[in-house]
């Protein structure tokens, strides 16, 4: 099946032998002629994969799959945030010893 979307990217320099990595695939709907398709996000750490699926097959589940990676994407957005902001005390309080 054609892919409008194929992705993987690893999450950690290859120096560190580490497999983390996201991948995603948007399946081509062929201009809305298909909508029983494959979507999906896979999120793998090491050992650990979680898998999220984007159907997209009836109104509400194209409502539902786009409201759960908006969500996803502002939670990220929002840990990363503070993530960022311990980091910078982290490193700031190490600068002032």
């Amino acid at each position: 099946m054609k892919q409008t979307f194929l992705k993987r990217t690893f999450l950690n320099p290859v120096s560190t032998l580490a497999s983390s990595y996201i991948q995603g695939n948007v399946a081509d709907s062929q201009n809305g002629a298909a909508n029983h398709l494959g979507n999906m996000l896979i999120i793998a750490d090491c050992h650990k994969v979680t898998e999220f699926e984007f159907y997209l097959g009836t109104k509400q589940a194209r409502r539902h799959s786009l409201a759960k990676i908006n969500l996803l994407i502002q939670f990220l957005t929002a840990y990363r945030d503070a993530l960022a902001k311990e980091s910078e005390l982290i490193e700031n309080f190490k600068k002032s010893k």
